[in-house]
């Protein structure tokens, strides 16, 4: 009964997120593109250092073992990004060297457009966007912690489990919210966007599973889960949302820049507050 319990408990956390994410990143709001990339960015660096972080240094795991697995973790992703990047290359090299002989050079100019922060034409062109494996690697270490949280706590008492589930749901919502931005960017195929992110949220099944047989084990591994998880999250908010909103503006536009990025983290700052005193 109880593992059924963290089951349907972790399903309903880890994917029902992703759906609502997805309801409201798809609705109205989608149509502000740059603000969109604002509220990820805000969501996912407060997701990380006002939530992860915080909770892995409140545990007796010391701290210099937790910075030195964030410093691995960001060396990761950085690693992990540059091997995608240099496929992709590869890969386009070969396809469009017969029909183009400056085929190479002008894919190029286009990570440089991108790099440049010419987000459109990188959207619309289909280039890759660095951070895709890593925002969904960060998902799944993330959302395997939260399955073991939930586990833990329907272990402790079936009222508390839902509690935690409900918050785990609530909590994830903005920060997914920021994960679809991240996979939209190099497609327009929301459908394949919020797979994706589901299967990582349905990690939290597994690690709810796993929790339920090994919570006593893994218990002092979450923080080790958490810290990794931060890294992705401000990898991909530093390394590629920000960038692409680092463009000569209107006072107006920084200005909504601005309040879209800080909006991103009061949201997530405000569900944090409630799901603590809930």
């Amino acid at each position: 009964m109880t593992l059924l319990a963290i089951l349907i408990g972790t399903l309903v956390a880890g994917i029902g997120s992703v759906w609502l994410a997805a309801w409201l990143s798809f609705g109205v709001i989608s149509r502000y593109t740059q603000h969109m990339l604002s509220l990820a960015a805000g969501a996912l660096l407060a997701t990380a250092f006002l939530h992860l972080l915080p909770e892995a240094f409140e545990s007796d795991v010391g701290p210099h073992a937790l910075f030195l697995t964030l410093l691995l973790g960001l060396v990761f992703f950085f690693l992990l990004d540059k091997a995608e990047l240099w496929h992709h290359g590869h890969e386009h090299h070969h396809g469009h060297h017969d029909h183009d002989h400056s085929g190479h050079a002008h894919h190029g100019h286009a990570h440089h457009d991108h790099a440049g922060h010419d987000h459109a034409g990188h959207a619309h062109g289909g280039e890759r966007s660095a951070g895709h494996w890593a925002v969904l690697a960060g998902d799944s270490v993330h959302c395997f912690g939260d399955g073991i949280l939930i586990a833990s706590a329907f272990m402790a008492d079936l009222q508390l489990g839902v509690i935690a589930a409900l918050a785990v749901l609530a909590h994830e919502v903005p920060h997914h919210m920021g994960d679809l931005v991240v996979l939209r960017q190099g497609s327009s195929n929301r459908q394949a966007a919020v797979l994706k992110v589901s299967m990582a949220g349905a990690i939290t099944a597994l690690g709810g599973a796993v929790g339920y047989v090994l919570v006593d084990a893994l218990h002092g591994a979450l923080p080790y889960f958490l810290v990794v998880a931060s890294s992705s999250f401000i990898y991909v908010a530093l390394a590629d949302l920000i960038p692409q909103l680092q463009k000569r503006l209107s006072a107006k536009e920084t200005a909504a820049q601005i309040i879209w990025l800080v909006g991103g983290m009061a949201m997530v700052m405000a569900v944090s507050l409630l799901a603590h005193r809930g």
